[in-house]
């Protein structure tokens, strides 16, 4: 049996450094094994990522976050879900909730009675039948309850933060379990002979740093993972065109929503996230469709008010490393791919990875079987998000500028358009046990974007059209006044 990992060298800080930092500590922390973070101030972080989704509450768990430090150190505020604007044509919107639909424990039943509904004329909105989206819209917040029979069972929420103040925040609980940080640009990469595998890390400052297991978190360049282990690249660009986005704070809102707004624009989309302390603002666009200049131009036009500090220009090729692990290098955030964040999964795919490396932490061998399995969880999870992704831009109705008209046309993968499918014929939303989209994001993004089923599953046949419309008038009044019970958000 191999010896265990005893050095730990993480390179690169930023959001996935110290979430990884941060994770490992807490999971090794009853061990002799060493941790290292390499970074450099010399070079920046992406740290845009202001968004997340339900999962982000596994993580800080794991690592042992106070909630309400956390949201203090962090500017956080909730988010209870996704505006979609303007997919669909100008003036059009629609609500992706984090919670479910309908009742409690319905959640995979629920959309078919709404189906069945509208297929027979029912009007029906489907943002009545969420109690998330009304509270959302309400500006009210409730934590969802544990008590499987109550409506607020059915509730979700997730954060906006400051992701640089998140990744600050994690740096001190990681060095306060021992993690050390060493300031420095790696500027060399040594392997061994027979195996391939890294040795030593030597920086700008003539340093060198030792290890067993490497974790790559130095971002887009994939300074371990591609550079020195060459674990090739996977180019979704035919798939997700948009290849830049410029972002830019402005001042904190008076009002904040309790959701992130996302807008479609000429050559893509516009986000907008409410923290305590600022907004966060951008423009993900294809450059094959606007130039950066008018790009910019673009955004600050539409934010109508001043910024706080000049919009940055950050470039991304969609896609991900054919292989996230190789050798003893396991990459992990925009190291192992990027996703534009139009369904906020980037810290996600962060915590997701270290998920992954917990569970199949290898000893000093770096055994190949584990980084095969861990590359398999890998990418199907990147090409299950890939695909929700691609369903945004793909639907669209409304929309004649020439990068809508590409995604409305190009092909898509197979997975996605058989999902499409077998929802169009059935209302049936096959999931994995471990996708991450469950079928009330599917369904709301589904109902979006255009897409109708045309049947629904012949179980709730067992009651007639007139009692199915009854049973969805009293869930829409149920629902009415269990938000009018939760209080207004602080």
């Amino acid at each position: 049996m191999a010896d265990r990992v005893r050095r730990v060298v993480i390179v690169g800080g930023g959001t996935a450094g110290w979430m990884t930092a941060a994770a490992l500590s807490k999971a090794l922390g009853k061990t002799d094994t060493a941790i290292t973070l390499i970074e450099s101030e010399e070079i920046g972080t992406v740290g845009v990522g202001e968004a997340t989704i339900p999962t982000i509450h596994w993580f800080n768990t794991l690592v042992g976050l106070d909630e309400a430090r956390f949201m203090a150190d962090t500017g956080a505020t909730w988010k209870l879900g996704i505006e979609f604007r303007g997919l669909q044509g100008e003036g059009s919107a629609y609500f992706h909730p984090f919670g479910t639909f309908g009742g409690p424990g319905d959640a995979a039943m629920f959309p078919h009675r709404l189906i069945r509904a509208w297929n027979v004329g029912e009007a029906a909105p489907i943002e009545e039948y969420s109690l998330t989206t009304q509270v959302a819209r309400a500006g009210r917040f409730a934590k969802p309850v544990p008590d499987p029979r109550s409506l607020l069972s059915t509730l979700g929420y997730a954060f906006h933060f400051d992701a640089a103040r998140y990744a600050a925040h994690l740096r001190v609980l990681a060095e306060s379990r021992g993690v050390v940080r060493h300031e420095g640009r790696v500027v060399q990469v040594d392997r061994d002979a027979a195996t391939g595998n890294v040795t030593t890390l030597q920086t700008a400052t003539g340093d060198a740093i030792g290890g067993d297991l490497f974790i790559d978190c130095s971002g887009l360049r994939g300074l371990l993972i591609e550079r020195a282990m060459g674990a090739g690249f996977e180019d979704w660009s035919h798939w997700l065109p948009c290849d830049a986005a410029w972002a830019a704070p402005t001042r904190a809102m008076e009002r904040r929503p309790l959701y992130t707004q996302a807008s479609a624009d000429t050559a893509g989309w516009r986000w907008r996230i409410p923290l305590k302390h600022r907004t966060g603002n951008g423009y993900v666009f294809s450059s094959r469709f606007e130039e950066p200049d008018a790009a910019r131009d673009r955004l600050l036009a539409a934010l109508g008010e001043a910024v706080l500090a000049e919009p940055r220009l950050i470039r991304f090729t969609p896609g991900r490393r054919r292989r996230a692990w190789v050798g003893n290098v396991v990459a992990i955030g925009l190291s192992a791919g990027f996703l534009e964040p139009l369904e906020s999964t980037s810290i996600h795919l962060i915590q997701s990875g270290i998920g992954r490396l917990l569970s199949l932490f290898p000893r000093a061998d770096a055994s190949p079987l584990l980084a095969e399995q861990y590359n398999r969880l890998s990418a199907r999870e990147f090409e299950e998000v890939r695909d929700f992704i691609i369903l945004h831009y793909h639907r669209t109705q409304g929309r004649t500028e020439p990068l809508w008209r590409y995604c409305q046309q190009m092909p898509i993968p197979d997975t996605l358009a058989s999902r499409i499918d077998q929802f169009r014929a059935s209302g049936r939303l096959m999931l994995a046990t471990d996708d991450l989209f469950r079928d009330a994001s599917w369904f709301a993004v589904l109902t979006g974007q255009g897409v109708r089923a045309e049947d629904h599953n012949p179980l709730l046949d067992v009651i007639s059209d007139a009692d199915n419309a009854r049973q969805l008038a009293a869930m829409r009044q149920a629902i009415r006044s269990a938000a009018l019970q939760v209080p207004l958000a602080q």
